[in-house]
């Protein structure tokens, strides 16, 4: 088998792992709020502020692993790291079917944060196997995997959770992230382009240099870490929110319809997005996207039925789902081979930043203000984002090259 055919395997793998992790992550997400009201007679907005905090809690020790993990992948390969990164989140996900406090919850969502870059591992495992001019449409159709798993996850999540109750959901949840970890298995790890000479391993020294040196490429890392606060700030509410438009009746499985809104437009445009910016720019691309987010969320505030949130979701989902292949294809065309890992683990590592943030800045928000700032709030960050990438690119022309 030549290294295209075993790319291609590969990608497949890649694509029913990363479906697998994604549709399992999102099965519990809408509901983590529901669960901690099961724990006792809390108020309302003792449940928001909780919600917020240990949905955030895991993307701390993620944001201090993320690099860590990055720089092993570099040197003793992916396939590894992603196996282990599989059986940590199982593990994690079963025993939180057993807690029954939330300092129980806390503690094991901070363990599973750990494990949790198992879907941005998968993009730089395919991304070294893939040539510059097309990893915007490769790295799109990866992403298809995780969104289709989004999609269905939240959905079949809402479903369990009514039907057999939150704890039952956890287990089932830990057996399909275990699959993933199986499936890794079959991969085969090699790297595209290295040329005779080149450096096999750069110091993380090396590393700092070569991404300070590039202004743009530094914004572009830096501006994940806003995306995901803007992006993440809704997660941990939005079931409590649903259940304020719809209210309680079957609340898991509509918050699920919520969450899913969002993936199904990722899904229909994430490929898309990616030949296009193969073709166009990355940065380009970027920007355009970073700005139609921030403006099709704005309505958002204004919303007073369910169905009109779920159509706000769906365009944010559009607009949305070429961030991360775009962004990632980016970093595959000014990193070299053998320090991408590292970069995509301070990428990593600052997205979790803001996943930390933008759970308790949501659950602020929304307990002192209402939800409509939630989503005023979002749509702000995303325009600063694309106002600040746009500075960044007109300030410095001669960094905007393109392989296509």
């Amino acid at each position: 088998m030549n290294q295209q055919e075993s790319a291609k395997r590969n990608l497949v793998i890649m694509w029913f792992a990363n479906f697998f992790v994604a549709g399992s992550m999102t099965m519990v997400m809408p509901f983590i709020s529901l669960y901690i009201e099961t724990f006792g007679n809390f108020s309302e907005k003792y449940v928001q502020h909780w919600s917020g905090i240990t949905f955030g809690i895991t993307f701390v020790s993620a944001f201090l692993f993320s690099p860590i993990w990055g720089k092993i992948g570099d040197r003793y390969g992916r396939k590894k790291i992603l196996i282990i990164s599989g059986i940590g989140m199982a593990a994690s996900i079963f025993l939180i079917s057993f807690v029954h406090s939330v300092w129980h919850l806390l503690l094991l969502r901070f363990f599973m944060g750990f494990f949790s870059g198992f879907i941005p591992m998968s993009q730089a495992f395919i991304s070294t196997q893939t040539p510059k001019q097309i990893a915007g449409r490769v790295l799109g159709t990866l992403q298809t995997g995780s969104i289709t798993g989004s999609l269905l996850g939240p959905m079949l999540g809402g479903i369990l959770a009514d039907s057999l109750g939150y704890a039952t959901t956890f287990k089932w949840t830990s057996i399909s992230i275990f699959i993933s970890a199986i499936l890794v298995i079959a991969a085969k790890e090699f790297r595209v382009e290295i040329k005779q000479g080149a450096k096999a391993h750069y110091s993380s020294k090396e590393v700092f240099k070569h991404i300070f040196r590039n202004p743009v490429l530094l914004t572009v890392l830096l501006i994940s870490a806003l995306v995901q606060i803007a992006h993440f700030s809704i997660q941990p509410i939005l079931s409590l929110f649903v259940s304020d438009l719809h209210g309680k009746t079957n609340v898991a499985f509509y918050s699920g319809i919520a969450f899913s809104a969002a993936g199904l437009g990722n899904l229909w445009m994430s490929r898309k997005w990616g030949k296009i910016a193969d073709k166009y720019g990355y940065i380009k691309i970027l920007v355009i996207l970073l700005f139609l987010a921030g403006i099709v969320y704005l309505p958002g505030a204004a919303v007073t039925s369910l169905w009109q949130l779920v159509i706000i979701r769906f365009a944010l989902g559009i607009t949305i789902g070429g961030i991360i292949p775009v962004r990632i294809a980016y970093i595959r065309q000014e990193a070299p081979i053998a320090m991408q890992g590292e970069v995509l683990g301070y990428n990593n590592s600052l997205r979790f930043l803001g996943n930390i943030i933008g759970p308790m800045l949501g659950g602020f928000l929304s307990g002192y203000f209402g939800f409509s700032s939630v989503f005023i709030s979002t749509s702000a960050l995303l325009i600063i984002s694309g106002a600040i990438l746009l500075v960044s690119m007109q300030r410095n022309p001669k960094l905007i090259k393109h392989t296509a």
